[in-house]
């Protein structure tokens, strides 16, 4: 699904552990390059991004350092909307958890297509 550009694969640090860990999850993207991205109330990989927003995502061919955003309100909401929009009603639980936008680092040495 990340090859064909269907799904992110986000890598973190783990918070407790501090080993690199990598979640495959359903995205959003947007015009200015970002993705925005939502979890249930239990993903791990979205606990690691609020202990330490630098993480790595990789799209299709591309691949970026980020910085996730904590998303709140409004932008919060349509984020959920528009993943249950392409990704049909499973996604609806997102709106128990967390949502960010990851931010695409300018001139960051991880920004690279394969």
């Amino acid at each position: 699904m990340v090859r064909w550009g269907r799904a992110a694969r986000v890598e973190t640090r783990g918070r407790r552990s501090g080993l690199p860990r990598a979640a495959v999850v359903g995205y959003v993207g947007e015009p200015d390059g970002s993705v925005l991205v939502a979890a249930d109330e239990f993903a791990h990989w979205a606990r690691n991004l609020a202990a330490n927003p630098e993480c790595r995502v990789t799209i299709g061919d591309r691949t970026f350092a980020a910085h996730a955003e904590p998303l709140a309100d409004a932008e919060r909401a349509r984020a959920i909307r528009e993943l249950i929009l392409r990704y049909g009603t499973p996604s609806e639980r997102l709106g128990d958890g967390p949502a960010f936008r990851l931010r695409p680092i300018p001139g960051s040495p991880a920004a690279r297509r394969r």
